[in-house]
């Protein structure tokens, strides 16, 4: 009972931060918006195969991962965040932990929204790309059990990439530096990526070991990239790995 308690109240705060909900309204709106400018542009000429809807929307959907990460980032870096003289100069975390003083209790609940929110928001943004893209492209040659299994990934993938910015946020106790780096790696340049031209190692860095989970063989730029089932393992290993080493710190240091 204390845990789900604590689970509602860590819903309610993560859903009055605007940040959180920048987050989530990026992971919706910027690979739809990917998704629709390459299915208008996707123009084929009479009697051309028709592309591919379901490559067409999860291609788009790496650019998600930049709304997950910052909900992932947010929903700590909210809580080291000084407040204003006004209200005291303290930070949330105080007041947190007098809520719930159980630090596990503390943690487990925040992970647990992170699941929930960045889940559903990729279930939702799935969703309405294959509906949007297959009204402007037409039927194509999609298989259902394909676009669940690759819908299922953009879900383990996006939650994944949030729970490893939310554990280095963890660890850092600041947003600024985990935020810059996993947008950045997620949409400017990726530094695994450029690694991965230097050695093979780089394929198992969360990031890329995902890749297969949603994308088409063909739009991975990384040379012999994990299968689905191999990188889902490497992910989740790199997520719970991550989470057990800031649940450690979180729990022996000062708050």
């Amino acid at each position: 009972m204390k845990l789900l308690r604590a689970i509602r109240g860590e819903f309610r705060k993560t859903m009055s931060l605007p940040a959180a909900l920048v987050g989530i309204a990026i992971a919706l709106l910027a690979p739809l918006g990917i998704a629709l400018l390459a299915a208008v542009n996707n123009g084929r000429p009479p009697g051309a195969a028709s592309p591919s809807p379901a490559d067409v929307v999860f291609n788009a959907m790496a650019l998600g991962t930049v709304g997950a990460v910052i909900l992932g980032v947010i929903v700590v870096s909210s809580e080291f965040a000084v407040n204003s003289p006004d209200a005291g100069g303290g930070r949330q975390i105080s007041a947190t932990l007098i809520a719930v003083p159980s630090r596990l209790i503390v943690l487990v609940s925040k992970v647990a929204v992170v699941i929930i929110v960045v889940s559903l928001t990729a279930a939702a943004t799935t969703t309405a790309g294959l509906w949007l893209v297959h009204a402007i492209v037409g039927s194509g040659p999609d298989d259902l059990l394909d676009m669940v299994t690759r819908s299922a990934g953009v879900a383990l993938y996006w939650t994944c990439m949030a729970l490893i910015a939310f554990a280095v946020t963890v660890l850092t106790r600041s947003g600024i530096a985990p935020l810059v780096w996993f947008i950045a790696n997620s949409s400017v340049i990726s530094v695994s990526l450029l690694l991965s031209k230097l050695t093979p190692a780089a394929r198992y860095l969360p990031d890329l070991a995902g890749m297969r989970l949603f994308a088409a063989p063909s739009s991975i730029a990384v040379q012999d990239p994990l299968e689905p089932v191999s990188g889902a393992i490497v992910m989740t290993a790199w997520g719970l790995g991550l989470l057990t080493i800031s649940a450690t710190a979180f729990s022996r240091r000062d708050a």
